[in-house]
């Protein structure tokens, strides 16, 4: 029963913390419903339902049914548009056509113009660039292993990745699931998360034994042959961070420098960069093909994937989820969430040279488009969901329909109608998939699914 509380409490803690915002952007509540939906009754084992546990949930259930379902006050502003109607008239920037109006023909011109150039432009003005280093110093620490975890299921690895340079050091913490049944080595799933590496949250749930605390399906993912990896977006920055003086930029500053400039990276770059870092070390692992990685994530975890593919070739496949603005949606439609909305509530989420392009988003060499066209010819899959008119769900379709032609020019599939699909329907006959769903801003069981499916299909599974 002690767990039992334990989990019940993490519950409403979390719960109250979405519901004050302390979450941020859209946050992970897909757990805390599935977590309650299940419980028809709860026992301790030996039978006897314990009412007083119960009608905790079923008010627990109730208060969160009601959060899930609301839409966050920040979707409600005024300002905001959500009508396909008043989108205004825009031209995307030109993928195949260079800065200096040549065509890209080949896949080597865009290999070693074009691509180039596009990323210089998104790590110059979106995201930030991260300043070189030649004295930076990584290790690595098994902190524990558990080799019988969800009963014989997996081994976890609990890991320390020690970040040091002349300026300071540095220690994130990953957890990695390797299935004990898969022939080794195996492919990856390595998720930028919102629950912190250190908590009981990636512990095994007490409800649905074959999920995690925080409700991810690792039974699933452990049953089709993946690992899973999972890299806290706060171990080297703040959600919302503003002073940039504890968090990882601190280890990279020169003598005299003391914030980031304009060009350089923001928390979304900080992120993304641990992630390569957690790569590192799967590199090292000889569970782990680390050639068969795929990065994932949802909300602000899905811009970070997205950027971390791009920059990062060794990981195999993006996935993102809802990663509306900054991530998959064009800039250019200005639905749901605008940049500007976005540096008003996260000021340093991009670079600051991406404020100068607030309500300028025309004036942009790039759109997100590109961006999803820089991960090629790896595979990316993006979803979105009906409900989730904050994250623009037609504007993520358009990015990764005119990315397609990138894919095309690699010999590679893409989305081939510029009409969105029916709601349900999953497109992941190529390398560029898709899914919108019912429903509003989370991941479900179906989503993890077609996750699953779209990365077996592409970098292998169970064997």
């Amino acid at each position: 029963m002690n767990g039992i509380r334990q989990e019940m409490a993490g519950i409403l803690a979390r719960a109250l913390a979405f519901w004050a915002g302390g979450l941020g952007d859209g946050g992970n509540v897909e757990w805390e419903r599935r977590a309650l939906v299940e419980v028809p009754c709860l026992t301790d084992g030996g039978g006897e339902t314990h009412n007083g546990v119960m009608k905790i949930y079923w008010i627990l259930g109730l208060v969160l049914g009601t959060m899930v379902l609301a839409r966050q006050a920040k979707e409600g502003d005024k300002d905001v548009n959500y009508d396909e109607s008043k989108i205004p008239a825009y031209d995307l920037p030109e993928l195949l056509v260079t800065v200096e109006g040549k065509r890209i023909t080949t896949a080597e011109e865009w290999r070693e113009v074009r691509r180039p150039q596009i990323m210089s432009l998104f790590s110059n003005l979106i995201y930030g660039r991260v300043p070189e280093s030649t004295a930076l110093e990584v290790s690595f620490r098994e902190v524990k292993k558990d080799e019988g975890f969800m009963g014989g299921k997996a081994t976890r690895k609990d890991v320390d990745i020690r970040l040091k340079t002349e300026r300071g050091e540095k220690t994130m913490r990953i957890v990695v699931y390797v299935p004990n049944g898969a022939k080794k080595p195996v492919p990856a799933i390595l998720k930028h998360s919102f629950n912190n590496t250190r908590s009981s949250d990636f512990d095994r749930a007490f409800l649905k034994r074959d999920c995690l605390k925080n409700g991810w399906p690792l039974g699933k993912i452990l049953d089709a042959g993946f690992a899973f990896c999972a890299v806290y977006h706060e171990d080297l920055v703040e959600h919302n961070e503003v002073e940039f003086r504890k968090s990882i930029h601190g280890l990279f500053y020169p003598k005299g420098q003391s914030f980031p400039k304009a060009h350089e990276w923001g928390v979304l770059a900080a992120c993304a960069w641990g992630g390569m870092r957690a790569l590192d070390y799967l590199e090292t692992d000889a569970d782990i093909d680390a050639k068969r990685v795929a990065v994932m994530g949802h909300s602000k975890m899905g811009k970070t994937a997205l950027w971390t593919a791009a920059q990062d070739e060794r990981f195999a496949m993006a996935i993102s989820a809802q990663s509306g603005c900054a991530g998959a949606a064009l800039w250019r439609r200005k639905s749901g969430e605008t940049l500007k909305k976005m540096v008003t509530r996260f000021p340093y989420w991009l670079c600051r040279n991406a404020q100068k392009f607030v309500e300028q988003e025309d004036d942009l060499p790039v759109d997100q488009h590109m961006l999803l066209a820089c991960i090629a010819p790896r595979p990316v899959y993006v979803h979105s969901g009906v409900e989730d008119t904050w994250a623009d769900g037609r504007g993520e379709y358009l990015s990764a329909y005119h990315a397609s032609e990138v894919y095309r020019l690699l010999g590679k599939k893409g989305l081939e109608s510029e009409e969105s699909p029916p709601v349900g329907k999953a497109m992941m006959e190529g390398e560029v998939g898709y899914h919108i769903r019912e429903g509003g801003h989370s991941i479900e069981d179906s989503d993890w699914d077609r996750f699953i499916e779209f990365a077996s299909k592409h970098l292998g599974g169970k064997r």
